[in-house]
C-alpha cells in the first residue's frame, strides 16, 4: 500500500519536470567543455577488500543508507561504519597497506544487536573531548550515541550523555561547537511522522537541536532538545558559516514529496538564543525541491561558500548573490552555467530524470580543482525516473565548469546509490570512494591514478597535501576550522564540518590537490576565529598542525 501511493503521486509532477528539463539537457551537453584533464581510474574492489554489505528494508529505508569514516584505533587510517537498514550495521577496520590494494576487516561491536538494525546513517565526532571518535547513529525509532574507546571499541553512551534518542524516523545530522561551549551542539533531521493522521502527506516531523547542558570536566547532557519547527522532511543538514560572521547557521534540504507549505530552510543559530528560520524579509528565497543531500565548497576562494543540493531531476548549485547586502542570505542558482545540473543519466539510453542523493566536493585527480561526486539511484521502482541511474563524477575544469567523467572513470554501475565516504583509504595521496547502495552490495572504488583520452593507462596525477588539525581542551579535531592552502597564485579553501551529504560523513585528514605545485603555504582559521601563522610545506605529504605550534609536522604512513 505505501509503495503504491508513493509512486502514484509522482506521475503529474514528473511529466512537468521532464518537459522543463528536455531543452536544458541538450543545451548543456552541447556546451560541455572537452575532457582535457586527468581522468581518475576508479577500480571497484569491495568484495576483494573484505566489504560485503547491503542496505536493505521496506519503505522506511528507501531513504538513508549512509556511512561514517573515522579513525577508531589511532593508526590514522580511515575505518568505516556502514548502515544496513533492516540488515545489521557493520564496522570495518582499515587494514590497507600504504599504496596497495584496499583491505578491510569486519569487527564485532559490543552493542546490543537490535540497536544495530534500523540504522539509516552515521557521523563521527569526539563528543566528550577524550581523544576517541564517537559515533552518532541515525535510526528509524531511537537514535544512539556510541562512545568510542581504544582499538575501535564502542559502547552505548546514550545514558552517559543523558540522550534519550527520540522515536522519530531520523535521516539527517549535523554538529557544531557554539561559541563558549566545551561540547558540541547536535542537530537531528527527521522525516515523516508515520503515526500522524493522514500520514505521510503533510506529516513531517519537527527537527531538533540538542545543546549541551553541562560543561567543564563533567560529561555533556543532551536531555533538553529544542524543537526546530516547522520541520519539512529533512534529508540533509549542515552547520555553515555562510556569511563569514564566525557564527555558523544551520542549513537544511527538505523533501517536497511530503511537506505542505514547506521549502528549503536556513536557521539562525545564535548562542544563548532560540533558533529561528531566516525569513523572506531577510533575503531568504523560497526554493522547493526533493532535497536529499548538501555539499559545501568555496569554489572561488572568495570566503563565501557555494552549496550543491541534490534532488529528483536537476541538482542545484547555489552561490551568494553578488548584490546581496551583508547578513542577507540571498542565493542564486549557477548549476546550469557551471554544467552541474546532472539532471539525467549521462550514459545509456534512458533520458528520464535522475535521482540524486549524497553530494560531496573533492579533488579526485589532484589537479587543484574541486570535483563533485553525486550518488544516484532510483528511489525503488519509480517508472517515471531513470532505472539505470549511475553515480556522477563531475570533474572541475579550468574555466570553472564541471565535466562528466563517471563512465570513463568507472563509477557508472547499475546500482542504487545512497550515502558515500570519500577518503584516501590506502594513503597513496589519491582519493578513493565508498558508496552505500540500496538493495545491493556497497561499492568500494580504489583510485589507481589518472589517464587522458589519449593515454588509457593509469599514471600518477597531480601533487597533493593531506592536513590534520588538533587543539587541546575542547573540540580537539577543530570542527568549524577553515584551512587555506596557497600555492603560486592559487588559494584553495577547506572547512572541517560534521554533517551534510546523505546520512554520511567523515572526520580525519583533509585532502587538497595541488596540481603541479611542489610547495604550499597553509594557514588555519581556528574555530574561534583566530588565524595561525603561515606554515610552509612540501607537496605530497601528510601534515599535522597542532594549534600554537611553531611549525607543521610531517607524518609518514607505514
Amino acid at each position: 500500500m505505501r509503495i503504491s501511493w508513493f509512486f502514484g503521486i509522482m506521475t503529474i509532477t514528473v511529466m512537468l519536470l521532464q518537459a522543463v528539463m528536455l531543452g536544458a539537457a541538450h543545451a548543456q551537453e552541447f556546451e560541455a567543455p572537452p575532457l582535457v584533464m586527468d581522468i581518475p581510474v576508479m577500480h571497484e574492489e569491495a568484495i576483494a577488500a573484505g566489504i560485503d554489505h547491503s542496505y536493505t528494508g521496506p519503505w522506511e529505508y528507501f531513504v538513508g543508507g549512509g556511512a561514517a569514516g573515522l579513525d577508531c584505533n589511532g593508526d590514522r587510517r580511515t575505518d568505516l561504519f556502514i548502515a544496513g537498514g533492516t540488515s545489521p550495521a557493520a564496522l570495518y577496520v582499515n587494514r590497507s597497506q600504504t599504496g596497495g590494494e584496499l583491505r578491510f576487516e569486519q569487527v564485532a561491536m559490543d552493542v546490543e544487536p537490535r540497536l544495530l538494525t534500523g540504522v539509516t546513517g552515521a557521523y563521527a565526532l569526539d563528543i566528550d573531548n577524550d581523544g576517541h571518535k564517537d559515533l552518532v547513529i541515525l535510526r528509524v525509532d531511537r537514535n544512539l550515541l556510541l562512545k568510542g574507546g581504544p582499538d575501535c571499541s564502542f559502547a552505548n553512551g546514550s545514558r552517559e550523555f543523558s540522550f534519550e534518542g527520540g522515536r522519530e524516523w531520523t535521516t539527517a545530522f549535523a554538529a557544531t561547537f557554539e561559541k563558549g561551549e566545551d561540547f558540541p551542539s547536535l542537530a537531528f533531521g527527521n522525516y515523516v511522522d508515520r503515526t500522524a493522521p493522514g500520514t505521510p502527506w503533510g506529516t513531517c516531523h519537527d527537527n531538533a537541536l540538542f545543546r549541551p547542558i553541562r560543561g567543564g570536566n563533567a560529561a555533556p547532557a543532551y536531555d533538553a532538545p529544542t524543537p526546530l519547527s516547522p520541520g519539512y522532511c529533512t534529508l540533509s543538514m549542515l552547520f555553515t558559516d555562510w556569511g563569514r560572521t564566525g557564527r555558523p547557521d544551520l542549513r537544511m534540504t527538505n523533501d517536497r514529496q511530503y511537506y505542505r507549505g514547506g521549502q528549503e530552510q536556513l536557521w539562525r543559530i545564535e548562542p544563548g538564543s532560540p533558533p529561528r528560520p531566516y525569513r523572506p524579509s531577510e533575503g531568504w528565497r523560497t526554493v522547493k525541491i526533493w532535497g536529499m543531500g548538501i555539499a559545501e565548497a568555496d569554489l572561488d576562494a572568495d570566503g563565501f561558500p557555494e552549496y550543491a543540493l541534490t534532488s529528483m531531476g536537476d541538482t542545484k548549485l547555489q552561490t551568494l548573490d553578488e548584490d546581496a547586502e551583508e547578513g542577507r542570505p540571498v542565493y542564486r542558482d549557477i548549476a546550469f552555467e557551471r554544467g552541474a545540473t546532472a539532471h539525467r543519466p549521462y550514459t545509456g539510453e534512458n533520458t528520464r530524470p535522475s535521482t540524486g542523493w549524497h553530494a560531496e566536493f573533492a579533488d579526485f585527480n589532484n589537479d587543484g580543482r574541486l570535483d563533485l561526486f553525486i550518488a544516484k539511484g532510483n528511489v525503488e521502482q519509480m517508472p517515471e525516473f531513470a532505472a539505470f541511474d549511475p553515480d556522477n563524477l563531475l570533474l572541475g575544469a579550468h574555466d570553472g565548469r564541471f565535466v562528466e567523467a563517471g563512465d570513463l572513470a568507472g563509477v557508472a554501475l547499475p546500482t542504487k546509490g545512497r550515502g558515500a565516504v570519500i577518503d584516501d583509504f590506502n594513503h597513496d595521496g589519491m582519493l578513493d570512494l565508498l558508496v552505500v547502495n540500496r538493495g545491493g552490495r556497497a561499492s568500494l572504488f580504489r583510485n589507481l591514478g589518472g589517464r587522458t583520452p589519449d593515454n588509457p593507462a593509469p599514471v600518477a596525477m597531480g601533487n597533493w597535501l593531506q592536513i590534520e588539525l588538533s587543539q587541546i581542551g575542547s573540540n580537539r579535531d577543530a570542527v568549524g576550522a577553515r584551512i587555506s592552502v596557497k600555492s603560486g597564485n592559487e588559494t584553495r579553501v577547506r572547512t572541517i564540518q560534521v554533517g551534510g551529504g546523505h546520512a554520511s560523513g567523515r572526520l580525519g585528514f583533509v585532502h587538497v590537490g595541488l596540481g603541479v605545485a611542489e610547495r604550499a603555504q597553509i594557514r588555519v582559521q581556528w574555530p574561534d576565529g583566530e588565524w595561525s601563522a603561515p606554515y610552509r610545506v612540501f607537496a605530497n605529504q601528510f601534515v599535522h598542525i597542532d594549534r600554537g605550534a611553531a611549525s607543521a609536522q610531517y607524518w609518514l604512513p607505514e
